[in-house]
């Protein structure tokens, strides 16, 4: 094997063993100016159409006698004599060629002239250019050997490179969608489990952040005419969360105004953002991107994704991603705020039934009481007479000792003296005591044992209280709405839970259509709030059944309240112990 035959040899499995396009087109190049001598090479690459060239790969040319030749040529005169006919051409002196079309201003002489196409699959790819041989005046037949057979070779390296990178960009592409798809099945999940806003805010700071490989992304949520940063994730400036600008100072203003993403690329919204955002809190910035926060036209806020980890510059893809990220993050937060503010207004709705509730209690029962008082003593007194006087006071001591008797019992419905000083069981034995004296038959099961480790411990007074609310609203509805005759009450206290059932036989009803009132919301919130699940089975005319499943949360001191509390306690109205339980009292002692 020949000098020549060699170089290819090595040449060739240089130029195969390279996967990016680019370099293959740089290394061919190279290769065909080492192989023949030549001092300029240029690889033109047709564009689809195939009538002209799209790029020019060169090589012999100094950056300046490129800027002085100006734009790349796009394939007449010589060079278009490839492109229409694609065999080789070799020539001593191109000037001297028909199809010359002269240089332009500031372009090198060149006489020498050797052009050779490569074709992929039988289709024109593009041309390798040379020009002036070093040692010669015309290029050879060996040259042109040489440089046609080189052609064969960058065919098939072009080629596999093409689908290599085809193949890379597919995989990428595809990472990218599966990145932005479990983005957005984590905030699809969010919506469904989770309706806290700022555990929601978390999980898009460090999603979004995660998707575009981001230093830092922050959530300004819009609140009247400023932004506050309400999350982040990533390397957090010290006092930027909680932090609020104004809205018209901020870059944040016009991507909210128009809805279109901003670069903070450009120095002049970089300088609007260092200024007013994050820069002011010393972090220095050389690109972001900030990407309202709309869902049905309503503006809630923007995420701002500042320098991505690796290059420092977020692509065109990275903005895509975002922005699709975006869509999903809006319909979280706007998810979470509908959410936060219908049981805002749940809760006032509520607050006001109970005030109503309240104040008719006070003005039937305690106003007239007090108003049919007064008439009894000025009666006594305009009749002047001692027999008169005594029998009015008489008269008014009754009456004062039976309003004493229902204010007790209003007082006891707000909050029972018996729970902060007795515990859970001599409370619901009241309660359950004064909701058979309005006619309603109650059973009451409980099973509080309340030891761990051998010492009985009380839970802890916001479960205790929630216990009792429970019990005394399901009593309530029994009795003044579901017109039920008998109810069972059964508590139990396990170990890591505590179980409320309450169920009547009174008319029932469709819980699905109840949207309102204090009774079944209230439950809820009481339930959700220390992490339980309450459910409802009723039905109209089928009665109702309640259960409530708590965490059994206990009170830091052992024995709190445990020496006042039997094991297993059970209360009805007077008949025969049933099923060896014990009874209680209606004046909630044990027998």
């Amino acid at each position: 094997m020949d000098e020549a035959a060699r170089e290819i040899v090595t040449i060739a499995r240089e130029v195969l063993e390279e996967l990016d396009l680019e370099q293959v087109l740089e290394r061919l190049v190279a290769a065909a100016q080492r192989l023949t001598r030549a001092r300029y090479v240029a690889l033109g690459v047709l564009d689809p159409e195939r009538t002209r060239l799209e790029r020019f790969v060169i090589a012999g040319l100094s950056e300046e006698e490129r800027l002085a030749i100006g734009p790349p040529p796009t394939g007449r005169g010589v060079l278009g004599e490839l492109i229409r006919n694609p065999v080789a051409l070799r020539v001593a002196d191109v000037s001297a060629h028909p199809a010359s079309f002269g240089f332009p201003p500031g372009h090198p002489a060149m006489r020498s002239f050797l052009g050779v196409p490569i074709l992929i699959d039988g289709q024109p790819y593009g041309n390798l250019y040379l020009a002036e041989k070093r040692d010669a005046d015309e290029f050879s037949d060996t040259d042109q050997e040489a440089v046609v057979l080189l052609a064969e070779f960058a065919s098939i390296a072009i080629d596999h490179a093409r689908r290599f990178s085809g193949a890379e960009s597919e995989r990428a592409q595809l990472e990218r969608t599966v990145r932005s798809l479990d983005a957005t099945i984590q905030i699809a999940r969010a919506l469904g489990g989770e309706t806290d806003l700022g555990a929601i805010l978390d999980l898009v700071a460090k999603r979004g952040r995660a998707l575009v490989s981001a230093r830092l992304l922050v959530i300004e949520l819009l609140e009247g005419d400023h932004l506050r940063f309400a999350a982040g994730a990533g390397e957090l400036p010290a006092g930027l969360l909680g932090r609020r600008v104004p809205l018209a100072a901020t870059v944040a203003s016009a991507a909210l105004r128009d809805g279109r993403t901003r670069r903070l690329a450009d120095p002049e919204q970089r300088e609007r953002f260092q200024h007013h955002g994050l820069g002011s809190l010393g972090l220095a910035v050389h690109d972001g991107l900030v990407v309202p926060l709309i869902f049905r036209g309503q503006r809630y806020g923007v995420l701002v994704a500042i320098d991505r980890r690796d290059t420092g510059r977020f692509s065109a893809e990275d903005e895509r991603l975002l922005v699709s990220f975006a869509a999903s993050a809006a319909t979280a937060v706007a998810t979470a705020r509908s959410v936060a503010d219908e049981r805002r207004r749940q809760r006032i709705a509520a607050a006001e039934a109970e005030r109503s509730r309240w104040a008719r209690e006070l003005h039937d029962e305690t106003l007239q009481a007090l108003a049919s008082l007064r008439l009894q003593l000025s009666a006594g007194r305009r009749r002047g007479d001692a027999d008169s006087m005594r029998t009015a006071i008489e008269g008014a001591l009754e009456q004062l000792e039976l309003d004493i008797t229902t204010l007790r019992a209003l007082i006891t419905e707000l909050r029972p003296a018996a729970l902060d000083q007795l515990g859970l069981e001599p409370a619901l034995v009241a309660l359950v005591d004064r909701a058979r004296t309005t006619g309603l038959d109650v059973d009451l099961h409980l099973e509080l044992d309340g030891r761990q480790g051998g010492a009985p411990r009380r839970l802890t007074s916001e479960l205790e209280t929630s216990v009792y609310r429970i019990v005394q609203e399901a009593l309530t509805n029994a009795g003044k709405h579901a017109q039920a005759e008998h109810a069972t009450v059964t508590v139990t206290e396990a170990p890591e839970i505590v179980t409320v059932t309450v169920s009547d036989d009174g008319t029932g009803f469709d819980p699905s259509a109840t949207s309102s009132g204090f009774g079944l919301v209230g439950m809820q919130e009481r339930v959700e709030l220390l992490g339980g699940e309450l459910s409802v089975t009723s039905s109209p005319g089928e009665g109702t059944t309640l259960r409530a499943t708590l965490p059994a949360r206990r009170s830091a001191r052992d024995g709190e309240g445990a020496a006042d509390r039997p094991a297993i306690l059970s209360a009805s109205p007077p008949a025969p112990p049933a099923d060896g339980a014990r009874r209680a009292r209606s004046d909630g002692a044990a027998r």
